[in-house]
């Protein structure tokens, strides 16, 4: 199902801001960073070229930096490519209401995109990302033109595999480790050598350059950053107490009514791609999903040009 393309050229290290990006040789000059007010927060994005929006929504242990090379080539292709910080991730990023549940996280990108001052947007969501555009979908499909979800499955079938799934209960073994008091002080360790090791096991075979590790560190060094990221799992099994938030919560679960595309590598260490099939059942628009052979979890940075050929005919079509 996969597109075959050749690999992407040799690498670079450029700066962003005071963040070292490991990028294709294009113009880093293209991209540009500033701040957007929305749903109560002070975003920090990064954005690239003109045209049709599409916001890139990055997952965890990861930032906004890491779409870089995506910005640019969508840019190339004629794209506006905006990549946020989910709320958590920089200092002075906290949970207004203090909730990193999906819904609160969908009422963010729906926020973002009316204050980009686009009436749609393209959603392009990893991992919590993913989670983040399914639930902005599942709020107000009207504002969503197409959406495009990585590595990580909508649908009943992911909470049911945390509880009957082994392989997935081991794969799954840091969501349950965040639960308890240790998991700060143990991540933190080393130079966060704690991260640096899911990223070896999710993405098998990928090794982040050194600039981007240090980049990444840095994110998680931050103030409060790191504490607002695990929220994002310690707020996971529990139902919140809010009964707004529960009636949000069942709302932003809904079946989705937009064409999607969905890209899962085979080799994902993470979560298996076999959690993603029946999935298109909670997609009354259409559906289509393409298992990546010989690539994990982080798979926009893996194979950044073949997931940007499936991105691009999607949208295309």
């Amino acid at each position: 199902m996969a597109i075959v393309t050749p690999p992407p050229p040799a690498d670079r290290a450029v700066t962003v801001g005071s963040a070292h990006i490991t990028e294709s040789p294009l113009a880093a000059s293209q991209i540009r960073s500033r701040r957007i007010q929305a749903n109560g927060l002070d975003f920090p994005i990064l954005e690239a070229g003109n045209g049709p929006l599409v916001l890139c929504l990055h997952g965890f242990p990861d930032h906004a930096r890491s779409w870089c090379p995506l910005l640019v080539r969508l840019a190339r292709a004629g794209y506006w490519a905006v990549a946020p910080a989910l709320r958590g991730y920089w200092v002075g990023g906290a949970a207004p209401d203090g909730s990193y549940r999906a819904a609160a996280t969908g009422q963010d990108v729906l926020a973002l995109i009316e204050s980009l001052g686009a009436q749609q947007a393209v959603l392009v969501g990893h991992d919590l990302g993913a989670r983040a555009a399914y639930a902005a979908a599942s709020l107000d499909g009207s504002r969503i033109a197409k959406l495009v979800g990585l590595a990580v499955p909508y649908g009943k079938g992911l909470a049911t595999a945390f509880f009957a799934d082994g392989d997935q209960q081991r794969r799954s073994w840091y969501m349950f480790f965040f639960q308890t008091r240790l998991a700060e002080t143990a991540i933190e360790l080393n130079d966060f050598a704690f991260l640096h090791r899911l990223w070896r096991e999710w993405s098998p075979g990928y090794e982040l350059a050194s600039s981007d590790r240090s980049a990444l560190n840095e994110t998680f060094r931050q103030p409060g950053v790191l504490a607002q990221a695990l929220a994002y799992y310690r707020q996971l099994f529990t139902p919140p107490s809010d009964p707004a938030m529960q009636a949000l919560e069942t709302l932003a679960s809904r079946s989705i009514s937009i064409p999607s595309l969905y890209l899962h590598g085979a080799d994902d260490g993470c979560i298996s791609a076999h959690l993603s099939e029946g999935m298109d059942a909670m997609f009354t628009n259409g559906l289509e999903r393409v298992i990546m052979p010989g690539v994990g979890h982080f798979l926009h940075l893996e194979q950044t040009d073949a997931v940007l050929n499936h991105i691009l005919r999607f949208l295309r079509m």
